[in-house]
């Protein structure tokens, strides 16, 4: 992976044989990202989707081991239990032009895969939620990436 950063924006540029979702959340681990927006496009095999069955409060995983290219790669980062999180989802589109989507658990570079984060300026946190078993953001409350607490404000 290579990356340069101008400001809040880092542009990653991930190298052929690197997994898309583990490369990120070590870029935001070793930068100390502490919430952002992740997007971005690239060519990918061996990728791994998944649906999210509440009844049953697991995903419901499907593999496309062919290449295929990744038309968008979207997502946010923050923090569980002092390690990175980040939420990502993707839409593919295989060889014969069929687009596939939803969460992205793994994905291997074939040729590139560019990649923007956007950091925000407080760090965000996920927690448990007894409903779904899910880690959801926990907002109204944002850490700085200093320790110092700051209030988020609600959108209206």
């Amino acid at each position: 992976m290579t990356s340069t950063r101008s400001g809040p924006l880092y542009q990653l540029r991930l190298a052929p044989g690197e997994d898309i979702p583990t490369a990120i959340t070590g870029f935001v681990a070793r930068h100390r990202i502490g919430s952002g927006l992740v997007i971005g496009l690239g060519a990918a095999e061996r990728v791994v989707l998944g649906f999210f069955d509440r009844k049953r409060r697991r995903y419901v995983k499907r593999r496309f081991p062919a290449e295929c290219e990744v038309a968008s790669l979207v997502g946010n980062i923050a923090w569980a239990g002092g390690e990175p999180v980040c939420h990502l989802h993707a839409v593919i589109a295989t060889a014969g032009f069929q687009a596939r989507a939803g969460h992205l658990f793994e994905a291997r570079v074939t040729v590139t895969c560019e990649v923007s984060i956007v950091a925000g300026r407080v760090r965000l946190e996920r927690s448990p939620d007894p409903d779904t078993g899910l880690k959801l953001l926990v907002l109204g409350v944002a850490r700085r990436p200093a320790g110092r607490r700051k209030r988020a404000r609600p959108v209206r």
